[in-house]
């Protein structure tokens, strides 16, 4: 592909294992290996592989350097079949390409946007739009996370005031105390990804994706309007201690917020009673440190996995739960409960793989179910 512009990742080891001998990668991953060659004028050809020109023209380059074109460009298959190297669209550069700084933060987020097939992902992400619902020590972190790598317009909505309970690494500072939270999240994402749209959506305008990242809005009765809306939305929150991803809910897809709480009504008839009081309640800090920070890791992950499609997020119909004081993963399904009809039909007939597509209603953002 002589029109493919090649990258290769800032942080690939390139190792002389001889005077005629250069390794790329091959440490922890795949990798290989060039004889015969200059290892000086290699490395440096292949350190300025930062997509910004063709395949052609790097091989053109190669021949300057005095390096044989050749062997060059069957390094450059290797690498590209092994993974170690990604190749770039046009379009992939103009939706990153937003001067010096912005490349090299880029560099790191382009070869990870990948799905199955290899192809290229970063465009979604470019124009994706997320509202984080909840500026707590989760969803600040999670939206800085989402913005650093690559998603083009993050919101967090909160009109509270911050607290010395909401500060935490990547998130809201001791500093922000008496803040209003909505703008001092801003300035949290800002410190991370100071090119992303931070705006708040105009009216009528959907996003792609909301997180609930408050401990018990998934038991709110307004979250209802966002399946009604046909908007995708992800819990993404710390209750009890526990981190809590999931469910990720695709109107007309996979089961709603509500299946989850019939489940729980059926399992303890006093339910609904609880979860009023529970969404009610006055709100905290949101667990540990290290429970926050991972819940926003496993929660990024799956909005990222949605969002672009290189992925199928775990969190279809189920959740992801992280307790201490080993964090594993635990996965809970949640399927959908045959009292709800979010998705047109019994649960005999949607609790299969979500990613079939809708049994009615509408389908989730173009591309984000690809096998």
């Amino acid at each position: 592909m002589p029109d493919a512009h090649p990258l290769l990742p800032p942080g690939t080891p390139l190792l002389h294992r001889a005077p005629d001998a250069l390794q790329v990668g091959g440490v922890d991953s795949a990798g290989a290996l060039l004889t015969g060659a200059d290892p000086a004028a290699l490395a440096a050809l292949l350190r300025g592989l930062d997509g910004r020109r063709t395949r052609r023209a790097v091989l053109t380059d190669a021949a300057a350097a005095g390096l044989d074109p050749g062997p060059v460009g069957a390094l450059l298959d290797r690498l590209r079949d092994s993974g170690a190297l990604v190749d770039l669209d046009a379009a992939d550069l103009l939706s990153s390409d937003a001067g010096p700084a912005a490349a090299v933060r880029t560099a790191a987020e382009l070869p990870v946007a990948r799905d199955r097939a290899g192809g290229s992902r970063w465009r979604a992400r470019r124009t994706a739009t997320v509202v984080v619902e909840g500026a707590t020590r989760v969803g600040v972190p999670l939206a800085a996370l989402l913005a650093a790598s690559g998603i083009g317009r993050v919101s967090v909505s909160d009109d509270g005031v911050a607290g010395a309970g909401d500060a935490v690494v990547g998130g809201l500072t001791a500093e922000d105390e008496g803040r209003p939270r909505g703008p001092a999240a801003a300035d949290a994402v800002r410190r991370a990804s100071p090119l992303t749209d931070l705006r708040p959506l105009p009216s009528g305008v959907v996003p792609d994706l909301v997180v609930l990242s408050r401990p018990w809005s998934a038991s709110d009765p307004l979250v209802g309007g966002l399946r009604d809306a046909g908007v995708a939305h992800l819990v993404a929150t710390v209750r009890g201690g526990t981190g809590v991803v999931g469910p990720l809910v695709v109107p007309g897809v996979t089961s709603c917020l509500r299946c989850a709480d019939l489940h729980r009504r059926d399992t303890d008839p006093r339910w609904p009673l609880l979860a009023a009081q529970l969404t009610a309640g006055a709100e905290g800090p949101t667990g540990p440190t290290l429970t926050c920070w991972a819940t926003a890791l496993a929660a990024a992950q799956q909005a990222l996995a949605y969002l672009d499609g290189s992925g199928s997020p775990a969190t279809l119909s189920a959740t992801v739960e992280l307790g201490l004081p080993d964090l594993v993963p635990r996965l809970r399904p949640w399927p959908v409960h045959p009292s709800c009809g979010c998705t047109g039909g019994d649960a005999a007939t949607t609790t299969g793989d979500p990613r079939d597509g809708p049994v009615s209603g509408p389908g989730p953002r173009e591309g984000t179910m690809a096998r």
